[in-house]
């Protein structure tokens, strides 16, 4: 964490310092491109008599002009990029001292019938998705959460070598970051790929040819208007036949500027992407696999993006009166760059969503591995195909203060079960949320909160959080037993780590009691593996019955008249409740 700490400030301190080169070359630039416009003023005004020479003047100063604002705009980018370079590194100072609840909560993909994502607060305000989501764009963020929620159990040894790769590398995902967090964008990538896919051409194949010598004649009338051999009647005649081919295909070029228009700025940002994957060569199996996806062919992907941003870019350029009325009547330019497009279209659209989908995951995996490089001193679990289930040394919560931490020691075998009895606030529930955490984590390939850890990967289900609902007009004893069907269900088919917490709280204590045993005697007939915690103590006898269960407790102890936890997991049953003792201790009873 030390160090980590020491590579943000002194980025900080790097790019600070480039950004204040960059103002200075901003202020010059602006003072040459007032410096070049004045000239041009200078030298109208002085051969105001001689209009080729007029025009000539003009001609230059719109070029030079037009050079300046393209190097002025290049300027404006890396300022851009500094100033969000900088950004990056003091947000992740802010996290690094828990001050993290400004950054997106992932609200919208809370789901309170996921198998788990509602009882171990995935998403929301204070979450474990708001502390490590850093993805800058939205489809990196969907799909960070469909990692955090698709509980599969594939291939985690390369997710591992890939996060721990990219942990390594905190100068390239930042760049990468930055350049990302600079696209901006009207409609989503999805929504591009549709477009691109769906696109119909109207553009005929005879324009690209006839625009050419279209082009070359407009420049031959033009100079030889210049030296008097052609009248500006021909030329005025030549520029209206122009307009008028253009102009039968207008509202389709409109509608496809309308279209473009809306995705130029994410080609442009896209190529420069596809291009830091490109220029790096990675070690690991998954990583190398995603940079495939974009090198594989004769001509970088790039490349081809640039050069689509371009066309898009010139056909955005109509809305400039020069280029959008003389240059169609002369040059036919909607026509000629609306076919670029479509070209373009016809030969890359089937890759576009492959080059995307790379640019995603390496959004989403940066994400994991700076979750990685912020943690040095967390554990990849490994692997193993026996039992124990998890066996960990030291395990704690993340998004607890690691000065604060308790961390505790435990194993659980595959097709045992652990009831947890404790007091009130004395540790189940983060114990539960620990535990939970620690297998989606392992699942994902993230290091975990511990010193050590041994996995055999299993999916996770839980029931902690039931709630009622007003809108389908049931009773929270009706939706907790609609979430214990559903538990029952899933575990017939497929292997769960099942997590709970206090179940069948909608009921009378005798009930609750007589329920909750049968509950435990099915899930351990079903050979099934988990973790429920309780106040009933009299489900721990199930531990004397039932072969593979066993008690654990968290303890609380009175002395001298106060309340103290030691937030450890121990094998045995709780004693020592508190719930009378806290209601004199706050004077709500006597």
């Amino acid at each position: 964490m030390k160090n980590s700490s020491n590579f943000y400030k002194l980025q900080i301190e790097i790019h600070s310092e480039e950004l204040q080169k960059i103002k200075r070359k901003l202020v010059v630039s602006s003072t040459i491109r007032l410096v070049v416009f004045l000239l041009a003023c200078a030298g109208v005004y002085f051969f105001f008599g001689n209009a080729k020479i007029v025009i000539a003047i003009i001609a230059l100063a719109i070029a030079a002009f037009i050079y300046l604002v393209s190097k002025h705009s290049g300027l404006q980018y890396e300022r851009d990029l500094k100033r969000k370079l900088i950004e990056q590194n003091e947000t992740e100072l802010d996290v690094m001292n828990r001050v993290f609840h400004h950054l997106p909560s992932g609200e919208k993909y809370k789901n309170p019938l996921h198998f788990y994502s509602q009882d171990i607060d995935l998403f929301g305000r204070g979450s474990f998705f708001q502390y490590l989501n850093r993805t800058a764009l939205e489809s990196g963020a969907d799909f960070l959460a469909k990692l955090f929620t698709e509980n599969e159990i594939d291939a985690i040894p390369k997710k591992q070598e890939a996060i721990n790769e990219l942990s390594e590398m905190p100068k390239w995902r930042q760049q990468f970051s930055a350049i990302a967090s600079l696209v901006k964008t009207e409609v989503s990538a999805a929504e591009v790929t549709d477009w691109l896919k769906n696109y119909k051409t109207f553009v005929p194949q005879w324009i690209k040819p006839v625009s050419l010598v279209f082009s070359v004649i407009s420049v031959g009338l033009i100079v030889l208007n210049y030296l008097d051999l052609v009248s500006g009647y021909a030329i005025g005649g030549w520029f209206f036949l122009g307009l008028a081919i253009s102009g039968r295909y207008l509202k389709k070029v409109n509608d496809l500027s309308s279209d473009t228009s809306k995705i130029q700025s994410t080609f442009e940002q896209f190529h420069k992407l596809i291009l830091e994957i490109e220029k790096e060569n990675f070690s690991s199996e998954f990583l190398s696999e995603k940079r495939n996806l974009v090198v594989n062919s004769e001509i970088k992907a790039s490349d081809l993006l640039k050069k689509f941003a371009k066309h898009l870019d010139a056909l955005d350029q109509r809305s400039n009166m020069l280029i959008g009325v003389i240059a169609n009547g002369f040059m036919l330019r909607d026509l000629r760059q609306s076919y670029n497009i479509e070209r373009w279209i016809k030969a890359h659209k089937e890759s576009v969503p492959v080059w995307f989908n790379a640019i995603t995951f390496f959004d989403t995996y940066n994400s994991l591995g700076n979750f990685s490089f912020n943690h040095p001193n967390y554990v990849f679990p490994k692997i193993n195909d026996e039992v124990p289930v998890l066996k960990v040394k030291g395990a704690g919560h993340p998004l607890l203060k690691e000065a604060t931490m308790v961390r505790n020691d435990f194993q659980i075998n595959s097709e045992e079960f652990f009831i947890v009895t404790g007091a009130n606030m004395a540790g189940k529930s983060t114990f539960l949320r620990t535990v939970s955490l620690q297998i989606v984590m392992g699942n994902i390939g993230l290091p975990v909160c511990a010193e050590k850890a041994e996995y055999s990967p299993i999916k996770l289900i839980t029931s902690m959080r039931t709630t009622d609902s007003l809108t389908d007009d049931e009773s929270y004893f009706f939706s907790e037993l609609k979430r214990l069907k559903f538990i029952v269900d899933e575990i017939k088919t497929d292997r769960y780590f099942i997590i709970l917490d206090e179940i069948l709280k909608g009921t009378n204590s005798i009930d609750k009691a007589i329920g909750s045993r049968k509950f435990i005697e099915k899930l351990v007939a079903s050979n099934s593996t988990g973790i429920i915690a309780t106040h009933d103590l009299s489900l721990c006898v199930a531990a004397e019955e039932l072969s593979g269960v066993k008690n654990y407790f968290f303890d609380a102890r009175i002395e001298k008249d106060e309340l103290f936890f030691d937030y450890t997991f121990k094998p045995g049953i709780c004693q020592n409740m508190n719930a009378s003792f806290l209601l004199k201790k706050m004077q709500i009873v006597d």
